[in-house]
């Protein structure tokens, strides 16, 4: 089993309020969900209105799947994303 992880991390600028945060990383959620079929969940600065920070993860029998997986959710959010990609992380494990 083949666990992988991609953490994004976004600046958020203009934006004042957690519910306009709430907004956009549901809208980034979604679509990262509905396109891969991958779990995703806001997982730092959920009281900064100005950063918001999404963990992506998916399982896989091969490592080239997650890689793959994982390497085109990051070119989606590139193209689509409202806000500042800052910093992304690509971990992959193995048992």
């Amino acid at each position: 089993m083949i666990i992988g992880v991609l953490s994004l991390e976004f600046r958020l600028h203009g934006n004042r309020s957690l519910k306009g945060k709430r907004k956009i990383a549901l809208s980034l959620k979604q679509k990262l969900r509905n396109k891969f079929n991958v779990s995703v969940s806001e997982i730092e600065a959920q009281d900064s209105h100005e950063k918001l920070v999404l963990a992506v993860v998916t399982v896989a029998g091969e490592t080239r799947k997650v890689e793959s997986r994982l390497s085109k959710a990051l070119s989606m959010i590139e193209s689509i994303s409202p806000a500042e990609l800052v910093n992304c992380k690509t971990e992959i494990f193995s048992s």
